[in-house]
């Protein structure tokens, strides 16, 4: 089971995802899409790295490539976008919750997902 941690200011520190993921568009609202929506993080979530900034609120359905040669895909609300520093891994890391994902699936996500 996925854990999340909240501190008593800020949004839910959601695990990083250790593994690669494609999105793609939903509803038409795209990586770039318009509004800020809401999301539950109690459905949980995670963060990724990614050079392209999405914008929060968006809606997106995203394929996570599995180390045994699957994939997972899911539908996610991207939650919080952070801007990092030179040098670090990507440009942005990027909070998503999850809004569809089979039960099934999340369990199988467990093994490359890091808390902290």
């Amino acid at each position: 089971m996925l854990v999340m941690q909240r501190n008593s200011t800020g949004p839910p520190s959601y695990p990083r995802l250790l593994a690669p993921v494609y999105f793609t568009k939903l509803r038409g609202l795209g990586l770039f899409g318009r509004g800020r929506r809401r999301f539950d993080p109690a459905l949980g979530g995670m963060r990724v790295y990614t050079d392209e900034e999405p914008k929060e609120g968006s809606q997106l359905q995203i394929e996570i490539f599995l180390p045994d040669d699957t994939t997972v895909i899911c539908k996610v609300g991207v939650d919080r976008v952070e801007l990092l520093p030179p040098g670090s891994p990507a440009t942005y890391d990027v909070g998503l919750c999850f809004i569809a994902i089979h039960p099934h699936d999340r369990e199988r996500l467990s093994g490359v997902l890091k808390q902290g």
